[in-house]
């Protein structure tokens, strides 16, 4: 194994925590490794990762460690007890979480002497490795900065801000996307799947569509920043009239108009608090507003 490049532990080998030590392999760190079942860390071992026998010796072995566990209960569960080997070193928590718990973690680091990062992996392991995949991190610039080629050995790292919480508000928000934007698909795909229409076929007219979309977040971005919503290419009274179509398309095939008439009953209470004339983006109002009555 090459010595000139930073050695890393990886706490935790379910399929991410392996997929993220295998990276590390491949771009030549040192890497030690420790999991609860050992039996874990075995093809790792073979290629040239070590094992360590306990959580504090995996600490001890690297100045950077990268813990990727199933929750924080069992970061602090493995990890507590090594406020020694922990002193003077950076923890990288990629477990997912809530931003409440990233900002109670780092107090818990501190403590124990330790720089803390909080992380987000937004790919599945297969793609853990590829510069296209985003890995998320918040916390001290500086931190992530003196880390930074290492943790390229991942994926695309980009910092968010000093705010520890970032990565997981970011991983909530942009999974939500994500799952809309699928669902969104797969309506479409059952909608004109019942005329005939394989989904292979109407896939790449549906990504050539999300592109052109893109652009509308694009516009409606600053909009949301200013609170004003000039109605210059689509008003909310003609999204209105469009899911109509939609509903009633679905409606005539049997197909399920939950989703569509979820968005609709959105676009009316926007239209109801008077941006009937006012760009899609608008709808922002309506949703901060549910935020403020809770």
């Amino acid at each position: 194994m090459s010595s000139d490049k930073p050695a890393v532990t990886v706490i935790g080998l379910g399929s991410m925590g392996s997929a993220l030590a295998a990276a590390l392999l491949d771009r030549g760190h040192p890497t030690t490794v420790w999991n609860r079942s050992p039996g874990k860390a075995e093809p790792l071992v073979e290629r040239g990762a070590r094992l360590a026998a306990t959580p504090g010796e995996a600490v001890a072995a690297s100045p950077l460690v990268i813990a990727c566990v199933l929750d924080y209960a069992a970061l602090y569960a493995v990890l507590d007890g090594e406020a020694d080997a922990l002193a003077g070193r950076t923890l990288v928590n990629l477990t997912s979480g809530a931003p409440e718990q990233a900002h109670e973690a780092v107090g818990w680091a501190r403590e124990r002497g330790a720089d803390y990062l909080d992380g987000a992996i937004m790919t599945t392991p297969p793609g853990v490795g590829s510069t296209e995949m985003m890995f998320l991190y918040s916390g001290p610039r500086a931190v992530f900065e003196s880390h930074r080629p290492t943790l390229a050995a991942l994926g695309d790292p980009l910092h968010l801000g000093e705010n520890p919480g970032l990565a997981s508000l970011y991983d909530a928000a942009l999974l939500g996307l994500m799952w809309a934007t699928m669902t969104g698909w797969l309506h479409g795909t059952a909608l004109v799947g019942a005329d005939g229409t394989p989904a292979t076929d109407f896939t790449p007219v549906a990504l050539r569509w999300l592109t052109a979309v893109g652009g509308f977040l694009t516009t409606y971005a600053p909009q949301v920043d200013a609170g004003r919503y000039p109605g210059d290419d689509a008003t909310v009274d003609v999204q209105i009239a469009a899911i109509g179509h939609l509903i009633h398309a679905a409606e005539s095939r049997g197909i399920d108009n939950a989703l569509p008439e979820l968005l609709k009953a959105a676009m009316e209470r926007t239209r109801d608090a008077g941006h009937g004339s006012d760009s899609y983006a608008s709808v922002i109002e309506v949703l901060r507003a549910r935020k403020e009555e809770g």
